[in-house]
């Protein structure tokens, strides 16, 4: 196939619309169900990019879930403890201990899913039965990877009234050097971005404590990669291999790290034993759950607790979590990574990523005020590495 007519571009009025090889090559896809549009091939090349490129750096399976062009989180196949299996509505799959890139699907859509409601998946390996067991029954708009065993494409195929959208990747793919694009009618071109994110890349080491573990090594690499395919500005926290707060495309740096650094608060705390323990009318799909689970967790609680309102989500009545008890709870966290895809200017960044259990920072370095926020972060025991090495992504 050396071209695909899409039904429109990424608007309704945007006609026509389609992708293709500009030198009249094959594509590197097979369409093997559904009509992806334009936005979902944007968020397939993304996607893919980032998975292929963190099992490169990991040597592990990966999974990432995409929204308009920026991931929502992506993740390691590391097996999930039992509140966290929970916490992403995983507990009841049966086999997923033993399926690596399922582990990673759960993690990366399970982090933040009121943002990937609607979502586009990459996966760096084969779809198995026990992944497509868990993308059927979410909303979900497609699914890029390189293979799909004969189970999952009969399950994958029975989405969405049998138009969901699976795509087919060649693995082996290499796309040229430089690339182009129009805006306004006026051509663009750059160099691909090739270059590698490894642990090499984390070896100037600025601050006092240089004391970073492997674990924290391969989160700030999961982060990096992230942000690698995130629209800039943004910063990632990643914890227990994998995203889990990610702040994209804002214009003021400080105001990436308190988004993404909210997003990872609201990932501990669906973990709370109170968040855990919410008794949930069987009626309750996971959507609403998601979104009253979302409104519990914030400054409204009472819309979904008070007298009248809590009988349309729950059995009985709900405790609050109250202020104190997430200050605690977040308070205990530690050991979490911050990547950034260019330098911090003010050491804000690092007093509000201290709030959400930060520990090993990332970030390529070169602002005028390095001094104050290597100095923050000597003040808290952070360690953290200069990068030289900015990653934006537009």
């Amino acid at each position: 196939m050396k071209e695909f007519e899409l039904k429109y571009g990424c608007n309704p009025n945007q006609k026509p619309s389609k992708i293709y090889m500009n030198d009249g090559s094959e594509l590197p896809i097979e369409i093997l169900n559904g009509r992806p549009g334009y936005i979902n091939f944007l968020d397939a090349f993304n996607s893919w990019q980032l998975v292929k490129e963190l099992k490169e750096a990991t040597g592990l399976p990966c999974a990432t879930s995409f929204k308009h062009v920026s991931p929502t989180s992506a993740a390691v196949g590391i097996k999930l403890g039992d509140n966290l299996k929970k916490a992403c509505f995983v507990d009841d799959i049966e086999g997923l201990d033993n399926s690596p890139i399922a582990c990673a699907y759960a993690r990366a859509r399970g982090t933040d899913r009121m943002s990937s409601y609607g979502d586009w998946i990459a996966l760096s390996d084969v779809c198995d039965e026990t992944t497509a067991l868990i993308i059927k029954r979410e909303v979900s708009d497609g699914i890029i990877a390189p293979g799909y065993t004969e189970k999952a494409l009969e399950i994958l195929k029975s989405k969405r009234k049998g138009s969901y959208n699976i795509v087919k990747i060649d693995a082996d793919y290499v796309p040229a050097e430089k690339e182009t694009k129009q805006v306004f009618g006026v051509s663009f071109e750059q160099g691909r971005n090739n270059f590698k994110i490894n642990k090499e890349l984390l070896s100037n080491i600025v601050t006092a404590n240089k004391d970073m573990p492997e674990s924290a090594v391969r989160d700030l690499i999961i982060s990096l990669i992230t942000l690698k395919y995130t629209q800039s500005n943004s910063v990632c926290y990643a914890y227990d291999g994998q995203a889990i707060g990610v702040g994209a495309g804002q214009q003021s740096r400080i105001h990436c790290t308190r988004l993404a650094g909210n997003k990872a608060d609201i990932w501990h705390l669906r973990q709370h034993p109170k968040v855990l323990a919410l008794p949930f009318l069987s009626t309750i799909g996971r959507p609403d759950r998601d979104n009253t689970i979302d409104v519990y967790l914030s400054d409204y609680s009472e819309d979904v607790l008070a007298d009248g309102n809590w009988q349309n989500y729950f059995t009985e009545q709900p405790a609050p979590l109250t202020a104190e008890e997430k200050k605690a709870y977040l308070d205990s966290i530690t050991g979490v990574s911050l990547g950034s895809d260019a330098f911090f200017p003010f050491g804000d960044n690092i007093e509000r990523a201290r709030r959400s259990g930060v520990s090993y920072v990332a970030e390529p370095g070169g602002s005028i005020r390095d001094d104050n926020v290597i100095s923050t972060c000597d003040k808290y025991g952070m360690v953290m590495a200069f990068t030289g090495m900015r990653l934006f992504h537009h």
